[in-house]
């Protein structure tokens, strides 16, 4: 379970390195940067479309949302900048 943990989080660092850098690159089409944005604003938004108080659908509702975002965001980049931002941020990220 521990390993499956570590391995989720080396991911996501991984994924916030990648969209970092795509937010910084002329290259990337502007509704690209917009999807990376909302996303990363609805996760630092107050309020939610569903309360997470009710148990289960308040989690499912925002992880479906930022998700959708992301992969939308992830479509509209161009392969070539994408890999290459994934080997800069996989090399970058050799700690155990």
């Amino acid at each position: 379970m521990m390993m499956r943990l570590r391995h989720i989080g080396r991911y996501v660092k991984q994924a916030v390195k990648i969209y970092r850098l795509a937010l910084k690159n002329a290259r990337i089409p502007l509704r690209a940067k917009l999807f990376l944005t909302l996303a990363l604003g609805y996760l630092l938004l107050p309020f939610d479309l569903i309360p997470d108080f009710l148990l289960g659908i308040g989690q499912v509702d925002d992880l479906l949302i930022v998700l959708s975002l992301l992969m939308s965001a992830m479509r509209l980049i161009p392969k070539d900048i994408f890999d290459q931002y994934r080997r800069q941020a996989t090399e970058i990220d050799v700690t155990p």
